[in-house]
Order: structure tokens, then sequence, then C-alpha cells
């Protein structure tokens, strides 16, 4: 099976606690996710652990959204959540760094979502998990270049 991980990071020239406010603000996931293109919390909630949100995808194939719950929230340090609660796992840290911060974005394929993707896929499972492993790699690197450009313009 393929590495179902992936990771990646860029300098960004603002403060961490400054970057983690704008990351954990799920609503702002849209500007600079090239398939996540809205989210909204669940009424009453925040970007703290245990907290769900809704976030609508788009591919010129389909459209759908997805719950998530909030896994780490550390202002200025971690941001993470899980899709589903149990399937697939994004996070963001933050290293102040001279000048800046290094900001990495990660993304895990979890046993869960394998098993989930084996049940609702059958025999096109492998394919549909390939799918999000491109979708990983070329997205976490464009999500990163546009936080980076908003973040900088500010």
């Amino acid at each position: 099976m393929q590495d179902l991980t992936f990771s990646d990071s860029v300098f960004i020239a603002r403060g961490a606690e400054d970057l983690y406010d704008m990351v954990a603000d799920v609503t702002r996931m849209g500007e600079w996710s090239p398939v996540c293109t809205a989210c909204w919390w669940d009424e009453g909630e925040s970007a703290q652990v245990g907290a769900w949100f809704t976030g609508r995808n788009e591919t010129p194939e389909r459209t759908w959204e997805t719950r998530s719950q909030v896994v780490a929230a550390e202002r200025g340090r971690e941001f993470a959540f899980v899709v589903g609660g149990t399937w697939t796992r994004w996070g963001y840290t933050f290293e102040a760094t001279d000048g800046g911060t290094t900001l990495r974005e990660s993304w895990e394929f979890l046993p869960a979502g394998i098993e989930r993707f084996a049940e609702r896929f059958g025999a096109d499972a492998d394919a549909q998990v390939a799918q999000r492993v491109v979708a990983a790699r070329e997205g976490i690197p464009a999500t990163l270049a546009a936080i980076k450009r908003v973040a900088e313009s500010a």
C-alpha cells in the first residue's frame, strides 16, 4: 500500500499566533484551499478541541460536504482536525523562527478512513484512496502558498 501521509512547510513573515488565528478560523479555508470552498462551525462552536464544523469541497467531478472534529487547538503551536471524527487527520503546526513562522501542513489517511472507503467503494477503494493521496500531495503546497500570500499581504 502507498504512503498515506504527507506534509510540507513554508516560511511566512508573520507571527505564529497571527497565523494560528488565520488557520484556526475554518470559515476562511475557502480563501486558500484548492478543494475546500467553504467551512462553517456547528452552532456555537469555535476553534477548540471537540468542536465540529462542516466543510464543502468541490472538484470538477463532484461537490460534497464532510463534518470534522477539532483534535488540537493550541494557539500559536498546533491546530488539527479529523474528517468524520476518525477518517483523515489534517494538521497545522506553527514554529516561530527569526522573522516569522514555519507553517507545516500535514495529512494522514487513518485506518477508519481506509475501512470506510473499502465499505463505500468496494473494488474501487484503492483507486479512490490513490486519488486522495494525489489530492493531498498537490493540494498542501498550493494551500500553503495561498496562506503565505494572504498572510504576507495583510
